[in-house]
């Protein structure tokens, strides 16, 4: 008999269960009150009137669910459509449309926009450490996607949006950034900000990566217009690898991404990429690990928007 279904388990379809699920990661050593930092003389709220996950603080008098500062504040969607949510964009490798969400879940189009973009805000990455490290290998890349605000399409990529990507070939980390374009100015910074000194950089023949020899322990390229792809471990392979998901599910599954939201989208993909199951991660814990990153952050429709 084959095995039963992810979504029939039970966290996905009581509501009750949801929250505990929720609040045993959350909070794995008891209720916080989110308003006050407590942990004493907190009660569960009882009652048929009561909504389920409510609690009460005896310190500062308020109540508060394990939705309160987080991305779920204010949310009127069951926690179980949530989870149901997060997990279908977790596992799906090049991502899931908004448009097959409402269909799924049975939410509108609008509702189904909005979860999704609240779970991308719970996969952006806060307070990293530098990638890399002494005798480890970065490698770092841009590619171009979409089309700028206001700009007419033409022939190149001058009106397209400019995305630099570093892949950490150890940890198999990678971090996105949407970029102004592609000068040193524009991609120097950053690499620095996001890389250790004592790594070894890797990149393609681009004349703006040609200083990163100065600021890192090695700088070594590859000139793909001299058809040259791999020189011993020089190469940026894994990287490009990385783009053929992004590209696959910016274009195949999501279609279109307006400039203003293509850093939650690059979250997105980061995410999943990051937490892949070649490193050892599976669609749940991938999910869980999603969930870790709820808290401590709002995002209302009218700032999603934006």
């Amino acid at each position: 008999m084959s095995k039963s279904s992810i979504l029939e388990a039970k966290v996905l379809q009581d509501e009750a269960a949801a929250y505990a699920w929720v609040e045993a990661r959350i909070w794995p050593e008891g209720p916080v009150c989110p308003h006050c930092g407590g942990v004493d003389r907190i009660s569960k709220m009882g009652g048929k009137s009561t909504r389920i996950g409510v609690y009460k603080c005896y310190q500062c008098r308020q109540q508060f669910s394990v939705k309160v500062k987080t991305v779920f504040e204010d949310s009127h969607v069951p926690m179980r459509l949530w989870l149901q949510a997060m997990y279908l964009i977790c596992s799906s490798k090049k991502g899931i449309s908004s448009n097959q969400l409402h269909r799924t879940l049975g939410v509108t189009l609008k509702t189904a926009w909005f979860m999704s973009q609240r779970i991308r805000e719970a996969m952006r990455t806060v307070g990293v450490v530098p990638m890399g490290g002494e005798g480890e290998v970065v490698e770092a890349d841009e590619t171009f996607i979409g089309r700028k605000e206001g700009s007419i399409k033409r022939r190149g990529h001058g009106h397209k949006n400019a995305v630099l990507s570093l892949v950490d070939r150890n940890s198999g980390q990678v971090r996105s950034f949407h970029v102004e374009g592609t000068s040193a100015a524009d991609i120097i910074p950053i690499v620095k900000a996001n890389v250790a000194k004592e790594t070894a950089i890797m990149t393609d023949e681009g004349g703006h990566y040609s200083t990163l020899g100065d600021h890192f322990a090695s700088h070594e390229s590859v000139s793909h217009k001299a058809d040259e792809y791999v020189r011993g471990s020089a190469h940026t392979n894994t990287v490009e690898n990385f783009y053929s998901v992004f590209k696959r599910g910016m274009k195949g599954v999501y279609q279109h991404c307006s400039e203003r939201h293509l850093h939650r989208y690059l979250s997105e993909f980061d995410f999943r990429y990051s937490n892949r199951v070649r490193l050892g991660i599976d669609d749940v814990e991938r999910t869980e690990r999603a969930l870790m990153g709820i808290v401590g952050k709002r995002l209302t429709y009218r700032t999603a928007n934006i």
